[in-house]
């Protein structure tokens, strides 16, 4: 039986493998250790690649059908160990119980559908003399390193389609939150041939290391956008494929026509679902000037009624920053903040308990090059911004380097689906926000991205494309 508290391995080539060194892992709701993960060295990793590399013809040569099978399949470990697994992400990554049994199945919905999926086959040309075809087949040895806000439903963002298209898979979780990655290995042992799915943990060396090395055929990368342009400067020495899903810096724009009592609630949790460690979130609001004041109290009078605490506590609907370096980096932005005399509707102060809390903060209409406006806080810190007309509402919110998400708020369907074709970014929702499908692409433009996770965009970022001609008959002399 499975021990989610503890025996935390690796898994290379099917087996597993404890390693040569350890790491801690903390608790970032009380900063105690929970447990120790496999610090992976370099001669573990070269094993790892090696069991994806002798894995590979193998797995790309497996029916189609039977790895939709397989992949389907990981939905079912998923769902049968979501108890446990729920609770050991708690512990080490701090969001509440309630969203980490939704990261858990998260990763196994996409699973699920991802499985659906089929490779498209292109007659390019079917005349008298020959017949062509283009279709698509596997790269190689896929590194897929995975982020510590969403550990589970992100990492199989990019190991579901990849196993699908016949590749092989070297997983990374990030050193903050590796725990239940590597417990998700040790499950998924008995499903998969050893070393389709090898599984891996180690600090800030063994991501450079991964995406340097010459067995690795492709990197798929969720992180900051600093992080990625040292991958994909470390990728271009082998001229590696990579998919990037990176930054944001998404907006929202709530016209005057909107009933501020129905959607306040809705706007707070776009903003602050997983204390705003959400690629996706909402992190500019840019609210009408006829509708601001209502929405501004809305907002912090349910903000008021919103418990922060440790996500293993019943009630807490919203934990602590992941990590301390993140921590830092909230505090400093809330500390510029009211340096420069920005106006704190709620929060902005220090908690001083034990863990890496951070109240609630609405920022009472920041100047536009503020650093709250222009920077990704990744944190439950959201300016509130006042705007005239819809024109220069776009033309702010287009005004980043960013374009990941963005969303539009209006009783008027018609008139908010306008203003969401003329925003910058890859996905745009109308009346909600964070809803990602399996069946669709999502990636960002400008620098949140390169490439796309999803649908069958999202599939071919796996493959390479092969085209096949067929002479019918030799021609006579």
């Amino acid at each position: 039986m499975t021990s989610f508290e503890s025996d935390f391995t690796m898994t290379i080539g099917g087996a597993a493998v404890a390693g040569i060194a350890s790491f801690p892992v903390l608790n970032p709701a009380n900063e105690q250790e929970i447990a120790r993960a496999p610090d992976c060295s370099r001669e573990e990793l070269d094993r790892a690649v090696a069991a994806a590399r002798a894995a590979f013809p193998g797995w790309a040569a497996t029916p189609y059908a039977e790895r939709q099978r397989l992949v389907a399949s990981i939905a079912g470990v998923l769902g049968a160990n979501a108890e446990g697994l729920k609770r050991l992400l708690t512990s080490e990554q701090g969001k509440p119980h309630a969203d980490a049994i939704a990261d858990v199945l998260g990763g196994a919905y996409w699973c699920q559908a991802s499985s659906t999926l089929q490779l498209p086959v292109t007659v390019v040309e079917d005349g008298p003399e020959r017949r062509g075809e283009t279709r698509h087949v596997p790269i190689g040895v896929v590194a897929a390193i995975a982020p510590w806000n969403f550990p589970v439903i992100l990492a199989f963002f990019k190991v579901a389609p990849a196993l699908l298209a016949g590749n092989t898979v070297v997983l990374k979780p990030s050193p903050f939150t590796p725990l239940t990655t590597l417990k998700i290995g040790e499950l998924l042992r008995e499903l998969l041939p050893p070393g389709v799915l090898n599984v891996i943990s180690g600090g800030d060396a063994l991501g450079p290391w991964m995406t340097s090395l010459p067995g690795i055929d492709k990197v798929s990368f969720t992180g900051s956008t600093q992080t990625g342009r040292k991958v994909m400067a470390s990728a271009a020495a082998s001229l590696k494929r990579v998919t990037l899903e990176l930054g944001g810096n998404d907006a929202a724009i709530v016209l005057p026509d909107v009933d501020v009592a129905v959607v306040a609630e809705q706007l707070f949790w776009a903003a602050f679902r997983n204390s705003g460690q959400i690629c996706i979130a909402t992190k500019r609001m840019y609210v009408h000037k006829d509708i601001y004041e209502p929405l501004k109290e809305a907002l912090v009078s349910y903000a008021r009624t919103v418990t922060v605490g440790d996500g293993a506590e019943q009630g807490t609907q919203l934990g602590p920053i992941q990590n301390h370096q993140q921590y830092a980096r909230v505090l400093e932005l809330i500390a510029d903040a009211k340096a420069k005399g920005y106006k704190f509707l709620i929060g902005g102060e220090r908690s001083t308990a034990p863990g890496y809390f951070v109240p609630v903060s609405i920022i009472d209409n920041p100047p536009e090059d503020s650093r709250i406006v222009q920077e990704e806080q990744f944190g439950p810190v959201l300016p509130l911004l006042k705007f005239d007309d819809v024109d220069e509402a776009i033309a702010r919110a287009n005004a980043s380097d960013y374009g990941l998400g963005a969303s539009v708020w209006s009783a008027d369907t018609e008139k908010a689906l306008a203003v969401a074709g003329r925003l910058q970014a890859g996905t745009v929702w109308v009346n909600e926000t964070q809803y990602l499908s399996p069946l669709a692409a999502f990636g960002g433009h400008k620098q949140s991205g390169h490439g796309v996770e999803g649908g069958v965009e999202g599939l071919l970022e796996y493959t390479t494309a092969q085209t096949t001609f067929v002479k019918k008959a030799l021609v006579s002399a």
